[in-house]
């Protein structure tokens, strides 16, 4: 039978990287299919991972109708075995139901690929309904790690390498980001770190920061500790 599968995790752990490899061995065995996905760091109607592998796609912008976009190719004779959705957790929850419907009426398999939560730990509306509508859910295994070396589990915005928890749900940013840079970046953290709002700068100049205590060589108690 049929599925909408929901693939998730934090970012870095190799989403679209999975999208792109179902595509590739799918397409191998002669099965044809379709790619939606929303504002991809490559730019428009494209499907990209970090490892720098490509391919295009269709753009689901906002008010697009996957489900009549599908209809409309089979019905002027073209091909589609199966769906692929990147960036799902992008998809307004109306379309993750013409996703459903297409695999309910067109028969069709979808695997959308998504990050669960935004930079606030709030679900994606997008995921949300995917969590609701879906057959299977799976959590990718390849762990992505938090700077202190702990499993991955929530997503960070940056300003200049500092953790900030207000703004606008969705801006595309870069996981590259470095501490000087000044433009809005991402970095996965574990959930202690996530909620101290320590990255990996701050937790830096933490480190390098002088001591708050200053130590007493002339006398006091420090003096009285290491005397007769």
């Amino acid at each position: 039978m049929p599925e909408l599968v929901f693939f998730s995790g934090t970012m870095d752990c190799g989403k679209s990287t999975l999208a792109l490899q179902i595509e590739h061995n799918r397409s191998a065995r002669g099965l044809q299919g379709i790619i939606f996905t929303r504002d991809d760091r490559a730019g428009e109607g494209k499907l990209s991972s970090r490892l720098g592998l490509v391919t295009d796609a269709v753009e689901a912008g906002p008010g697009f109708d996957l489900y009549g976009h599908l209809v409309d190719r089979l019905s002027q004779g073209g091909r589609c075995d199966y769906v692929i959705a990147d960036e799902a957790q992008f998809f307004a929850p109306d379309q993750i139901d013409q996703l459903a419907r297409v695999v309910d009426d067109l028969e069709l398999d979808v695997f959308a690929f998504g990050i669960t939560t935004d930079f606030r730990s709030k679900l994606f509306p997008g995921s949300q309904r995917l969590v609701e509508l879906a057959d299977r859910i799976e959590v990718l295994q390849v762990e992505a790690l938090c700077w202190c070396g702990a499993r991955a589990t929530h997503n960070a915005r940056t300003v200049g390498g500092m953790m900030v928890v207000e703004g606008a749900q969705v801006v595309i940013g870069d996981v590259n980001a470095g501490e000087h840079d000044r433009t809005v970046g991402y970095e996965v953290l574990c959930r202690r770190h996530h909620r101290r709002r320590m990255t990996a700068a701050s937790a830096r100049a933490a480190a390098l920061s002088p001591d708050v205590l200053p130590v007493d060589t002339a006398g006091g108690p420090a003096a009285d500790r290491t005397g007769a």
